[in-house]
């Protein structure tokens, strides 16, 4: 049994191709030109300092631009995953937002306790410490919580989704590398939706969703030092098929996949036509 239905199969299609055709169109106008002389090439000019001389003396400018459109690709595809994520959501949880801002009054102490922690993890962990829970952590800033001296805090979720019992689901959805200081911040920022929720786990559960593992397919495949030091990671961190699967289902990510080598199928030709001289 599948768990992406075949309507929103179609939405996630439809929604691919478009993406890819916008990628396309907008690296249609920075495609590389046929060196004609060095001389010619040494005279042209860009104003978003693209000029490789070496690479176009060397390498087809075809090459280069499917090169350009795939650092184009990869620089964006969070976007695509994020909506995917978003479209398959929608089909299993109550209520599913993107982009959604967690907007409320806390008073400055709580606010600042996140920080806080943030840096007392650091420290534990560069003086090999024993390191606080994150559930410890999240209790710690709820606990300085007061009425009084209230400051308007506004953060923004990925991906939001309350599901048909009531849990709430709170996504980062970046990198599985991370460096050092993208971990630590990511570990405040999750501290600080707890905080703007006014509740701990399990009512409230917020995670830093890696859509794809670049290791292996199980989770102890995975090898980021950054990561599996610098937040709490068994705690707080989905990887690849982990992610698709607490939004979707257990065949979630391999029908995803499929979905993507379907549009790929269909676009390369494409791609390749319009990017190509």
């Amino acid at each position: 049994m599948t768990t992406i239905s075949l309507e929103t199969r179609e939405r996630i299609k439809g929604y691919l191709e478009g993406f890819i055709q916008g990628l396309i169109d907008a690296y249609k106008i920075r495609l590389i030109e046929q060196t004609v002389t060095i001389e010619e090439y040494l005279s042209r000019k860009s104003t978003k300092g693209e000029l490789k001389p070496f690479h176009a003396a060397m390498i087809p400018p075809e090459i280069l631009n499917i090169n350009l459109f795939e650092r184009g690709f990869s620089t964006r595809l969070g976007n695509s995953l994020e909506e995917c994520a978003r479209l398959i959501a929608l089909e299993h949880h109550r209520e599913v937002h993107r982009g959604y801002d967690l907007e409320v009054e806390v008073s400055q102490a709580a606010y600042a306790e996140a920080e806080r922690q943030k840096e007392r993890y650091e420290s534990t962990t560069n003086n090999k410490e024993s390191q606080p829970s994150f559930e410890q952590m999240i209790a710690s800033i709820l606990n300085v919580q007061r009425s009084d001296n209230l400051v308007h805090k506004k953060v923004r979720v990925d991906l939001f989704i309350i599901t048909h019992n009531g849990t709430e689901l709170l996504f980062e959805i970046k990198s599985p590398k991370p460096n050092k200081g993208q971990c630590l911040e990511v570990t405040q920022r999750l501290l600080r939706f707890h905080l703007l929720r006014g509740k701990n786990r399990p009512d409230v559960q917020a995670y830093y969703a890696m859509p794809y593992n670049p290791y292996g397919l199980q989770r102890s495949d995975y090898k980021w030092t950054y990561s599996q030091k610098y937040m709490p990671f068994n705690e707080v961190v989905l990887i690849g098929d982990e992610f698709w699967q607490m939004i979707g289902g257990n065949t979630t990510y391999q029908e995803l996949l499929e979905i993507y080598q379907e549009v790929g199928q269909v676009k390369s030709k494409s791609i390749v036509e319009q990017l190509s001289f």
